[in-house]
């Protein structure tokens, strides 16, 4: 639909443009002419851009709440938030893990990532103690309760996935995109790239 009224508001400009030059008393300059009708089919492209429907951060930021929402009633009887799923993922796979490797895998920052280890200690999943290796580092730590948990979320992702209206290879394709994106947002040289260079490395911007 905002795709439609920009294209109608486009030709609405463009049309009274025509008019009120061929309609001026004193003539018209098609050097003029030419000019206006550039200035303003720009204008009315930044408008298109600003479309809801065309921004990349939009859907990426909706479907994460929508999912953190689906997670919430079968984490919920588990003691966990979704923050702190992520977290427990991380350990499952390999534990202990250092403050500082959370955040690099999940991607968090300290300040983020700090409340939520408490609240995996204050809930009896996780501990945390002192590299032996070096006391400048915490060390957050699987519990017995922690590593039991693992065996009641086990069902859940296949869980979740059942009820989706979705294959398991598109949710797999998806999932490889979206990494990517990540991967590229995380490059070393992220904040040196054009803000209208799309994923496929044009200049146009994402659609």
């Amino acid at each position: 639909m905002s795709r439609a009224v920009g294209f109608l508001v486009r030709n609405y400009i463009l049309c009274n443009l025509y008019i009120a030059l061929f309609t001026n008393d004193q003539g018209f300059s098609t050097e003029r002419t030419s000019q206006e009708v550039t200035k303003l089919t720009t204008n009315a492209d930044a408008m298109d851009d600003l479309a809801l429907d065309r921004q990349l951060c939009f859907p990426l930021y909706a479907a994460s709440n929508l999912i953190a929402r689906l997670y919430r009633p079968v984490l919920g009887p588990l003691g966990l938030t979704y923050p702190q799923y992520l977290v427990m993922l991380v350990l499952w796979e390999n534990s202990p893990q250092s403050i500082g490797g959370l955040g690099e895998k999940l991607h968090l920052d300290s300040g983020t990532l700090t409340p939520l280890v408490k609240r995996l200690v204050a809930g009896g999943f996780v501990s945390r103690s002192r590299d032996p290796a070096d006391d400048r580092r915490v060390l957050v730590s699987l519990t017995e309760k922690g590593r039991a948990l693992r065996t009641a979320a086990a069902s859940i992702p296949q869980s979740l996935v059942h009820g989706l209206a979705i294959t398991s290879g598109e949710l797999e394709h998806l999932r490889d995109e979206v990494q990517h994106l990540v991967r590229v947002l995380t490059a070393p040289d992220a904040e040196t790239v054009p803000e209208n260079r799309g994923l496929d490395g044009t200049d146009s911007p994402p659609r």
